[in-house]
């Protein structure tokens, strides 16, 4: 005696049946991977309305785009002060070699006064940072304002997303973002696979985002 497959039609053999729900199921996943990789760049921007804040703080990185946002934002109103963040390498390396370094905090300092921000309004943060993750951190440590603890990050388009994620994996949604990117940046989020520099950008973003998702497994050594 045998048996009809129940879950094959009448009339169509089972493994003419099972070969087409993977070629369709394959078609869908190429589809859906093919939306992925067009809306990707778009994906990752994600900013906030402005509003006033306590600071604006300038993560590192993409000189002197996000530092000369900063210094727009600060001329605007909406924020009395401008937080840098610094780092001890390479500094330190070529400091024990008898090496002058001026670091990108340096510059970016530079860059403010120039732009009309008051020095006495232009602080560095501590402790010393090596990534986006300690950043957030010393961000939030400087959130010590009570009656506003609302910062405004600058940083650069594709970077936005990862910086919401971390806020919330490292401060548990204590205090308040508003996280910003220069107009000017050239990061072509429609296009980004058409230059080596954007395309680089969104594939640090992913992992990034995947390690953050994950609970930051992978940290610098």
């Amino acid at each position: 005696m045998t048996f009809r497959n129940n879950f094959a039609p009448a009339n169509v053999p089972p493994r003419r049946y099972y070969a087409r729900r993977s070629s369709g199921l394959g078609l869908l996943l190429l589809i859906a991977f093919i939306f992925c990789f067009f809306y990707v760049g778009r994906w990752l921007i994600v900013e906030d309305p402005l509003d006033h804040a306590q600071a604006i703080a300038v993560l590192s990185g993409r000189m002197p785009l996000r530092v000369l946002e900063a210094a727009r934002l600060y001329r605007a109103g909406y924020a009395p002060e401008v937080w840098l963040t610094h780092s001890t390498e390479p500094g330190k390396s070529l400091q024990e070699m008898g090496l002058k370094y001026l670091g990108e905090e340096d510059y970016d300092r530079e860059i403010l006064i120039h732009e009309g921000v008051p020095s006495g309004a232009i602080h560095v943060l501590e402790p010393p940072i090596l990534n986006t993750a300690d950043e957030i951190i010393a961000i939030k440590f400087a959130l010590n304002a009570p009656a506003l603890r609302t910062v405004i990050i600058v940083t650069s388009k594709p970077h936005t997303r990862r910086v919401h994620t971390l806020w919330r994996v490292l401060t548990h949604g204590e205090g308040r973002i508003i996280v910003r990117a220069s107009p000017t940046d050239p990061f072509d989020a429609q296009h980004w696979w058409r230059n080596t520099t954007d395309a680089l950008d969104v594939v640090r973003e992913i992992l990034g985002l995947l390690n953050a998702w994950t609970g930051l497994p992978l940290r610098h050594p």
